[in-house]
């Protein structure tokens, strides 16, 4: 599956989410060199966890650096867990729809800027297409292009950008 085509598609909880699945299952679903992951990116890790207060003493240094570490990767353990309805519906909808599912992959992100994190996905699982679908955007940020699609469409470089209404 070397020479497959890669696709990223962006999910959440929304309907207009689960329309994009079921349009790319439908387009896709019979074309035997595609592989598509479903990516979901988690809400922000909590401030508390970003960093410990730290200590002159390298040995508690040492010990609080771990500690944090073990409390980010429970807290990441514990979204993925409540999230990952998210994640099984858009596979229960491409496999409806007649996709391969050894083609597919589901992956997480994390973050508070969610474009950041679709792009970091495109570029680290080498994809040449990222889908996602257009959310209802407010007047102000439509003005200041301030939602996750306008994001993408203006800092993507060397993918197609495939924008679902």
């Amino acid at each position: 599956m070397s020479d497959a085509i890669r696709i990223l598609v962006a999910v959440d909880e929304s309907e207009n989410s689960h329309r994009v699945v079921q349009y790319v299952g439908s387009l896709l679903g019979r074309i035997p060199d595609v592989v598509i992951t479903l990516f979901h990116v988690l809400k922000p890790m909590p401030r508390r966890l970003l960093e410990h207060g730290g200590s002159e003493n390298p040995a508690i240094e040492a010990h609080l650096s771990v500690q944090l570490r073990d409390e980010q990767e429970a807290w990441i353990r514990k979204e993925r867990e409540a999230e990952c309805h998210v994640l099984k519906k858009a596979c229960e909808t491409l496999e409806q729809s007649g996709f391969d599912m050894s083609h597919v992959a589901v992956k997480y992100g994390s973050g508070d800027n969610i474009a950041r994190n679709i792009l970091e996905e495109g570029h680290c699982g080498h994809h040449d297409t990222i889908v996602v679908g257009r959310q209802g955007t407010s007047r102000i940020k439509q003005l200041f292009g301030g939602g996750v699609t306008d994001q993408l469409l203006r800092d993507a470089k060397g993918f197609a950008i495939w924008v679902v209404e």
